[in-house]
């Protein structure tokens, strides 16, 4: 079996994330890395087990075997390295949202169509098994028609002033932070799940500290818990902490969700709950193997990823039987097998998030922060998504 070569490009978090799930595939090897600078890459690379490295990432791109890049760095690079490498026409796979504005979005979307090149972004969390088997019960109308959709997406590793990641600045990471890192992720799932769109919205916002004290020295994501007064120095702080979205999908359907990254114990608590006509359901990216389903006339029930048990497509998305559990780590190991499956075969069908429905996504970041402004409710339209 011919390998398809594949290169990462970021060294940090989400970069190990990556390379850890691809090589899970089996049929794809990761060949390169690259990252800032040559000594960063280097030290990825050995830490990882990849010998090519790199502090330019335009040096993989002229590498003709190389099929695919994966796009882990920080948002404010993620339009000029995409657009490089869909114009010698790799595929991409790129981490969400997929760039600092709509308008890049655009444009990026619009050149991956026309050069007809295998483009993903990042939505990896709608892979759970049990999230799928959500979709199919929707669509197979077994909630009746969909009346509610509301939940949050909170986390506590920016809680402290202290609290560092390059995410809180908006030069590198784009005007929305809570909103844009992981509420993204909450309206594409709603709209994923539900087949509905986002029509009209209205958002408050709120930045807790205003000033945060930057290491001085780098620390991952997620990391930097231990340092001492003496390793910071202050820096203003305009991204949000914490959001809050009331949503209308299409004419009849209403709904609410949260952000927050200053939720004590809240390590990352995704949560979508769903109601219809006929029943409701409720899941906790905490607990990925559980579903709540509910009833009006009947006894509700708590039913544990098993599947044997799932509906046929959303079977398709666990490796494992029932008992063992699948979690964050496989989500992206399953987006990536489809990926590269549309990689390797230009008539695969389209099975994960596209260009497209980055788009969308940035479309409808930048209607909250227009909402947020002027306090008041903003009519959505633009880009429709692939929903795959």
């Amino acid at each position: 079996m011919r390998k398809i070569k594949t290169a990462v490009i970021g060294a940090g978090f989400m970069g190990k994330v990556h390379t850890e799930a691809i090589r899970r595939l089996g049929n794809v090897e990761v060949v390169a890395v690259a990252a800032k600078t040559a000594e960063e890459a280097k030290g990825f690379g050995d830490l990882i087990g990849v010998d090519r490295t790199t502090g330019e990432y335009s040096d993989l791109l002229r590498d003709p075997e190389i099929q695919a890049v994966h796009i882990c760095t920080p948002n404010v690079t993620h339009c000029a390295i995409a657009k490089a490498a869909v114009q010698v026409g790799k595929a991409v796979l790129c981490e969400k949202p997929l760039t600092m504005t709509a308008a890049e979005a655009r444009e990026l979307a619009a050149l991956a169509e026309s050069r007809s090149v295998a483009n993903c972004v990042n939505h990896n969390l709608r892979c759970y098994p049990v999230l799928q088997h959500i979709r199919q019960m929707i669509a197979a109308g077994e909630l009746g028609e969909i009346l509610v959709v509301q939940g949050t997406y909170s986390q506590d590793w920016l809680l402290y002033d202290t609290d560092w990641n390059w995410r809180v600045l908006a030069e590198e990471n784009g005007r929305l932070r809570a909103m844009g890192d992981i509420g993204s992720h909450w309206m594409d799932m709603i709209m994923h799940l539900t087949g509905l769109r986002i029509t009209a919205l209205c958002a408050d916002l709120q930045t807790v500290h205003k000033v945060r004290k930057s290491p001085k020295h780098a620390v991952e994501t997620f990391t930097g818990k231990t340092l001492h007064p003496e390793d910071y120095e202050e820096v203003p702080i305009t991204t949000e902490d914490y959001g809050a979205v009331l949503l209308h999908l299409g004419e009849r359907t209403r709904g609410a969700f949260t952000v927050s990254q200053v939720s004590a114990g809240c390590k990352n608590r995704f949560q979508v709950e769903i109601y219809g006509t006929r029943g409701g359901v409720m899941w906790n990216q905490e607990r990925p193997d559980e579903l709540w389903v509910g009833s009006r006339n009947s006894p509700n029930q708590l039913i544990l990823k098993d599947p044997s048990l799932l509906k046929p497509n959303a079977a398709t998305y666990a490796d494992l039987p029932g008992g063992h559990g699948e979690g964050y780590d496989d989500t992206h190991k399953q987006m990536f097998r489809r990926f590269y499956r549309k990689v390797a075969d230009a008539s695969a069908p389209v099975e994960y998030p596209t260009f497209a429905d980055g788009l969308r996504i940035m479309e409808l970041l930048e209607k909250v922060v227009e909402s947020a402004g002027r306090r008041g409710w903003v009519e959505v339209g633009g880009a429709a998504g692939a929903g795959a």
